[in-house]
């Protein structure tokens, strides 16, 4: 197999693993570049004849630059006083993910940064894209019993953080339209009916400065209403549904450009969480 004819087969599998470890765009982006660069190197070497499967080699090179990745920007995390949300992903193509779009939905991927990077790592690989356990201990360097290991502490961790609660596309769309147009309307009754009242928002910037995360039903809507009513006075905005992360979400427009994009998580018939990503720099290969 061609290197073209490899990036063509290839290119989506690795650019999906890296997304879902790293949570950003362009850094997936800049992985697999960074993937084929050493396949073009190693087939220059003369090395490519000895590799059975090319498909665990990419995704071999590609974990382990991630997990690289991830140490260093877990550092960055740690000694940042903002919440971390990822970039989102709009119109994402699941087809062989189709049934585990909630695997890769905006509040699953800022749990998972509540992991390890070798956790978040041989979770996803186990979890997400399937492979065996003595693959995934090649890839990232240890024994299947260790894998095995990390794989159940992550799934008791995240078990614990995340109850399940599946709902209809069209029911989470219907909650969004209400949760925007509530908003929009500076109803705080409709807003508090739509929210738990344990609900939990969060925000990675903006121009307002606000404590993240927030917990409780008024926090919330005070949030909502309070950032409503500024885009209303400064400026018109709008906007329209579309599937962030393989779910329900909402992109806002506002000043001439994506201003946010909302997603949210439902939980017996309420809305749970509430995820606003508003950093400029997430939001920029949307532009």
């Amino acid at each position: 197999m061609n290197t073209e004819t490899l990036f063509h087969t290839y290119q989506p599998l690795v650019f999906s693993l890296a997304y879902n470890m790293l949570g950003s765009v362009m850094d997936a982006e800049d992985c697999v570049q960074a993937t084929f660069l050493r396949w073009e190197l190693t087939e220059r070497k003369g090395e490519t004849q000895a590799i059975h499967s090319p498909r665990a080699f990419l995704c071999a090179i590609a974990t382990n630059w991630c997990l690289d990745h991830m140490r260093t920007a877990r550092v960055k995390h740690e000694t940042s006083t903002s919440i971390w949300l990822p970039e989102p992903m709009i119109s994402v193509d699941l087809e062989e993910q189709a049934e585990r779009a909630e695997d890769l939905s905006i509040a699953f991927l800022r749990l998972l940064e509540q992991l390890s990077p070798l956790e978040r790592a041989v979770f996803l690989l186990r979890q997400v894209f399937d492979y065996d356990y003595d693959e995934i201990a090649r890839m990232v360097g240890k024994s299947e019993h260790s894998c095995r290991q990390i794989i159940y502490r992550a799934r008791q961790h995240l078990a614990s953080k995340r109850p399940r609660y599946l709902v209809s596309k069209e029911q989470h769309e219907q909650f969004l339209q209400c949760l925007l147009q509530a908003s929009s309307q500076g109803d705080m009754k409709a807003l508090l009916d739509l929210l738990a009242e344990d609900v939990t928002l969060y925000s990675d910037g903006g121009e307002l400065r606000w404590p993240m995360p927030l917990h409780g039903a008024a926090e919330a809507v005070r949030y909502l209403l309070t950032v409503v009513k500024r885009i209303s006075r400064e400026t018109e905005w709008s906007w329209n549904l579309a599937t962030i992360n393989g779910q329900p979400g909402v992109i806002v427009h506002a000043y001439g450009r994506v201003d946010a994009v909302v997603t949210c998580e439902l939980l017996k018939g309420r809305i749970q969480e509430i995820d606003v990503i508003v950093n400029a720099e997430k939001l920029r290969h949307l532009q």
